[in-house]
C-alpha cells in the first residue's frame, strides 16, 4: 500500500487572525492532509512590512476533512480549515499592544496543542519570547482564552473523563502571572462535585458545591 502523499515545503498566509499583522508560514514536508514539522513564521503589517521571523521546531496543521494542502503556490488559511490555528494573535499581558503566539507541538493536556508566545515589546518594537506565558499555553488545553475586560487568562486540563480543571490568572504588569482562581469539577458520582479555591486580597477562599 502507498502511504500518505507527501509534499516538499508548502507556504500558507493568515490574514484573518490579527487587525494589525499578517503571517507567512513554510512549512517542511506536508502529508495530503496535515502538515508537521520545523517551520518559519514571517510576520507582517498590514501594509506588507516585515516586522520579524520566528521559527516553530513542530509546527502543525491539521486540515478539517475534505481540505487537502498544496504544493504549489501560496495557501491562504481561513477559519474553519483547520482543528486548531497555527498562529494566535491577541493582547495577552494587556499592554494595548498585539501580541503572538506560535503552534510547536502537541505537548499539552492529553497531546493537545502547545504554543511558544511572544508579547511585543514597544521599546525594542519585536516580538519577545515569553517563558510564563509559553508555559500556561504549553501545560494546559491548547491555547489559553483571553479576558480583556477582567483582564485574566483563562486555561483548563482533564485528568481522565470525571475531573475536570479550570485555572484562571490575573497578569501583574512588570511582574508576570498569578493564579488566582481554581475550579475542580468531580464528575465521577451521580452529582458533580465542584470546588472553587478563589484569592481575594491574598488569601485564598474555598468553596464546594453539589450540581
Amino acid at each position: 500500500m502507498l502511504g500518505p502523499l507527501c509534499f516538499g515545503q508548502s507556504r500558507f498566509v493568515v490574514e484573518d487572525a490579527s487587525a494589525k499583522y499578517n503571517a507567512e508560514i513554510s512549512i517542511e514536508k506536508c502529508q495530503s492532509d496535515y502538515c508537521k514539522n520545523k517551520a518559519s513564521i514571517i510576520i507582517f503589517s498590514k501594509s506588507g512590512e516585515k516586522i520579524q521571523t520566528l521559527a516553530s521546531e513542530d509546527c502543525a496543521l491539521h486540515f478539517e476533512e475534505g481540505i487537502k494542502p498544496s504544493n504549489t503556490g501560496v495557501v491562504k488559511l481561513t477559519n474553519g480549515m483547520l482543528h486548531d490555528d497555527p498562529v494566535v494573535f491577541g493582547d495577552f499581558n494587556f499592554d494595548g499592544t498585539e501580541d503572538v503566539a506560535i503552534r510547536n507541538g502537541s505537548g499539552g493536556n492529553y497531546g493537545s496543542a502547545s504554543f511558544d508566545v511572544y508579547v511585543f515589546n514597544s521599546t525594542r518594537k519585536k516580538f519577545v519570547a515569553s517563558k510564563e506565558l509559553t508555559e500556561l499555553a504549553s501545560d494546559y488545553q491548547g491555547m489559553f482564552d483571553v479576558d480583556p475586560k477582567r483582564k485574566r487568562l483563562k486555561t483548563y486540563a482533564r485528568s481522565g473523563n470525571s475531573l475536570l480543571y479550570t485555572y484562571e490568572y490575573q497578569v501583574i504588569p512588570n511582574k508576570g502571572i498569578d493564579l488566582v482562581y481554581e475550579k475542580i469539577e468531580d464528575m465521577s458520582g451521580e452529582l458533580a462535585k465542584v470546588t472553587v479555591r478563589e484569592k481575594i486580597k491574598n488569601k485564598w477562599v474555598v468553596k464546594k458545591s453539589t450540581e
